[in-house]
């Protein structure tokens, strides 16, 4: 598949079979333009279809934000109230990223920025790091995820909290909470989420996008279903090559060389 063209303001580049997305707006706290998030929709599928590709880090330039949702100088470019209910969010294309999904976080998540972190599988942020559901304090609420995702990481209260007052909390309070996963000194923080990305890649990536699967299906199916789909991806692993070859690396004492088949 070809890779899209984008425009300045969103970065994309493959490393180690780790794909970094950078949202590139420093100057105004990598808000989303309507560009931008067609940019965002548009690399899903090459990623999800890139077997070069095994996890995803997404990030936003400078250190002031990771980013502070959209631009609301250009809310109206979505069109009519219509238009904008049946627009494609751009947090939706986070989360139809199969593979696994590093949200790395500085500075302001607020927003349709949180949204993003919040659709991504694991949350690495600096200490300077704030987040923030302040839609409500503009006169609506969040149009892409808050609502619905920051319940199933926070208690109800606290996700009532940051949903009906706005405000900020600190990079301590949200790991306290349970919305950060590891909180890292900001010079620690590329090192940290970049050791995480490798050892993640080094992993079989048939079965690690199957264990995201999974994890998704279990917060929405009973546990006995889950539990008997889980062990049908379980079986269906062991067709796999990596299984072999996990095996016989086992058997020689050396590192597996996935192959993701």
């Amino acid at each position: 598949m070809k890779l899209p063209t984008f425009p300045d303001e969103f970065k994309f580049s493959v490393a180690n079979k780790v794909a970094t997305i950078t949202l590139n707006r420093p100057d105004k706290l990598n808000t989303m333009t309507p560009d931008m998030g067609k940019a965002l929709l548009e690399i899903v599928p090459y990623i999800n279809a890139n077997d070069e590709i095994r996890v995803v880090i997404l990030t936003g330039s400078g250190s002031k934000a990771f980013s502070a949702g959209s631009d609301v100088k250009v809310l109206d470019q979505y069109g009519s109230n219509w238009q904008l209910r049946n627009r494609v969010d751009y947090a939706r294309g986070i989360w139809a990223i199969r593979k696994p999904v590093i949200a790395k976080i500085r500075g302001y998540c607020i927003g349709g920025g949180l949204e993003m972190a919040l659709m991504s599988d694991i949350r690495y942020a600096a200490d300077n790091a704030q987040f923030g559901a302040g839609e409500i304090k503009l006169g609506w609420h969040g149009g892409a995820g808050n609502t619905q995702l920051l319940p199933r990481v926070l208690s109800t209260g606290k996700a009532l909290e940051m949903l009906l007052t706005g405000d900020l909390i600190s990079a301590q309070k949200a790991e306290q909470y349970g919305l950060v996963d590891q909180l890292l000194l900001d010079a620690e923080l590329d090192s940290a989420v970049e050791d995480l990305a490798n050892r993640i890649a080094a992993n079989a990536p048939i079965a690690a996008e199957l264990a995201k699967h999974l994890v998704r299906v279990s917060q929405s199916t009973a546990v006995d279903i889950g539990l008997q789909y889980e062990n049908d991806t379980f079986a269906y692993c062991f067709t796999t090559e990596d299984s072999n070859e996990g095996r016989r690396a086992f058997v020689e004492k050396r590192k597996p060389n996935f192959k993701g088949n």
